[in-house]
């Protein structure tokens, strides 16, 4: 007999089904990861150990991938952020670019992209000088054709929650 999903569980791609407490716990966790499952459960209406098993098991099927300290860039010295375009050539080797650009810490983030760039990097840097340095070693990188800069002049918000 086939599996009747009810609206309010959300397939993802390892099988795992999220219903409406799981979002809410995923909401809350997202919102402050720092909050304790007995304050998690008073919201979500569940005793601890239920959320604690529940979120355990979002954990172990890769919905829940980590924990992290968000911090001020300009607090740790990191004053210019950039997006940088990656134009990559015809001969491009895929793996090896990637791997070239994860051992650079001056990127935060990378996205593959389409469209005329392959690939979009957050940059963090120190000053226009690092992100001169950085931009010309990733025009280094084997399979990088060009690169396309843009300097972020202020943000105005950063992650859904920021």
């Amino acid at each position: 007999m086939p599996s009747c999903r009810t609206s309010d569980e959300i397939p993802q791609d390892g099988g795992t089904a999220i219903d409406a407490v799981d979002q809410q716990l995923i909401d809350l966790l997202r919102a402050n990861g720092r909050a304790s499952y007995a304050e998690l459960a008073r919201q979500v209406g569940l005793s601890s150990p239920a959320v604690h098993e529940r979120v355990a098991k979002l954990e172990a099927a890769g919905v829940i991938t980590g924990y992290r300290a968000l911090v001020d860039p300009p607090s740790v010295g990191l004053d210019v952020t950039a997006l940088i375009g990656v134009i990559e050539s015809d001969s491009v080797d895929d793996t090896g670019l990637e791997e070239a650009m994860r051992a650079m810490p001056q990127i935060e983030d990378c996205w593959r992209v389409a469209g005329s760039e392959g690939y979009l990097l957050k940059v963090r840097v120190s000053d226009i000088p690092a992100l001169e340095a950085t931009i010309s070693a990733l025009n280094r990188i084997r399979g990088v054709a060009r690169t396309r800069t843009t300097v972020v002049l202020s943000t105005k918000w950063e992650g859904r929650h920021g």
